[in-house]
């Protein structure tokens, strides 16, 4: 499925007081940060289609961390994840604005889709629990710690 056929779930922003190449490092960072054992174990057992990290790095078209693949990378500017899973099929979108020499918008669209009975209580689980918000909220947080320095 493209970006624009998955249900949006939400987006969240951050003004970064970076510029937007150290922006883009930083959120390069945050993503590998989810080949972790833990995030590498759970993207198996849910039976990710891309459970393991491969290809290039830094991230490129083509590359995997645990529960995503790249689908698109626009350095500086957009890096979008997509994944799937035995209960969703979702896509991370990265958006990365200059508003200045020294401050970056970043947006985090998140979008997905839920099939079945068992991805009703996925939803219910990790969107409903209001986890999939504080994890949004505290991903950006990190980047913007790690662009700052």
């Amino acid at each position: 499925m493209t970006e624009q056929q998955l249900p949006v779930l939400d987006e969240h922003r951050i003004v970064v007081h970076a510029d937007a190449e150290t922006t883009w490092r930083a959120v390069n960072q945050v993503a590998e940060h989810f080949s972790g054992r833990l995030a590498t174990a759970y993207a198996w057992a849910v039976r990710c289609a891309d459970w393991k990290a491969t290809g290039p790095r830094p991230l490129a078209e083509g590359s995997t961390v645990p529960g995503f693949r790249v689908a698109v990378a626009e350095r500086p500017h957009r890096l979008v994840l997509a994944g799937r899973h035995l209960f969703s099929e979702y896509r991370l979108t990265f958006r990365l604005e200059s508003v200045s020499e020294e401050q970056t918008v970043v947006r985090a669209e998140s979008r997905a889709r839920f099939p079945g009975v068992a991805g009703a209580g996925y939803r219910l689980l990790v969107v409903g629990s209001g986890g999939h918000v504080f994890g949004m909220r505290r991903l950006l947080g990190t980047i913007a710690r790690l662009a700052n320095g």
